[in-house]
């Protein structure tokens, strides 16, 4: 005599199985193998993946994505500082590494590299050859110059400092809202060196940028009412080290204070519903003035 058939349902996945359990959100039978926690009951893989979709992304306080809380952004700046520092090594040799001069001795010599990437406004490599720098059309400088240093010393003094810097107003501010932060900071800071420095006088390094970053977690910590008092110290450290010692672009530092304690400003206060738009229209603004003084610069160098 054969068995009856077993009315019991089956897995809407795994037909084979027989299972009592049902997904939460559909009613479908599910399998152990395809139950999801939910904080009532069980859901099926299609309902969780439905749910993802529609699920608010977390964000930070000042509207930037968690995702800044692993630090990308910061890991991928030092990288890029190290590349080009190694490019410039190989080019300039050991010289470029250290032992030519300033700092005690301890900085690193120009190279091939910097002499193509630093803020130069307005002057020949020789004496009676074309002339180089921003005003001869070199824009890009005033991006890549934030990414070469002199020296191995230049470099690790500016990327320790990123790298306790940076981690923290990522975090706080997200990857888009942080990187927005440090190129600005950096342009800022290099737009004042090309316009406050001699046009025959190269400049480069992060500085320009890390010091936005030391006034900007001053900005931050103090709009999240958080103690303010251990970071006053290292911004005078920074000044002072900044009026102190030889052969700093004091412009090139100032500039980077001022634009990364105002974009942070930005950043940090616009509320509202409309905060990302208000954020994005200030970000803008604040370039949008670093591109005009620049281009009144370069109309006067080349009048």
């Amino acid at each position: 005599m054969s068995e009856a058939p077993s009315t019991a349902p089956v897995c809407y996945r795994h037909p084979s199985r027989e299972t009592y359990i049902r997904c939460t959100r559909c009613d479908r039978p599910i399998c152990p193998d395809c139950m999801n926690e939910a904080s009532v009951g069980h859901q099926c893989p299609e309902c969780v993946t439905e749910g993802r979709k529609t699920q608010r992304q977390a964000r930070t306080v000042f509207g930037g994505s968690t995702l800044g809380r692993a630090g990308y952004v910061t890991q991928a700046l030092i990288g890029i500082n190290a590349i080009f520092f190694i490019i410039s090594a190989i080019a300039g040799g050991p010289r470029a590494i250290a032992g030519a001069g300033g700092f005690l001795g301890l900085m690193g010599e120009g190279t091939p590299v910097t002499r193509w990437g630093s803020v130069l406004g307005y002057a020949p490599y020789v004496l009676g050859g074309e002339p180089h720098g921003i005003a001869a059309g070199e824009w890009y400088r005033l991006i890549t110059a934030m990414f070469l240093h002199y020296g191995v010393l230049h470099l690790l003094l500016n990327m320790v400092l990123l790298w306790q810097l940076g981690r923290y107003l990522e975090d706080k501010l997200g990857p888009l809202r942080f990187i927005g932060l440090y190129l600005l900071a950096g342009l800022g800071g290099n737009v004042a060196a090309y316009i406050f420095t001699a046009p025959n006088a190269p400049t480069a390094g992060a500085s320009t940028s890390i010091f936005g970053l030391v006034l900007a977690i001053i900005v931050i910590n103090r709009r999240l009412r958080l103690d303010i008092t251990q970071l006053i110290p290292l911004l005078v450290i920074n000044l002072l080290f900044t009026f102190s010692v030889p052969n700093v672009s004091v412009p090139g530092h100032l500039g980077g204070l001022v634009f990364g304690g105002l974009v942070a400003f930005i950043l940090a206060y616009a509320q509202g519903k409309r905060r990302s738009q208000i954020q994005a229209i200030g970000l803008a603004a604040v370039f949008l003035v670093l591109v005009i003084a620049a281009i009144i610069r370069t109309q006067v160098l080349l009048s």
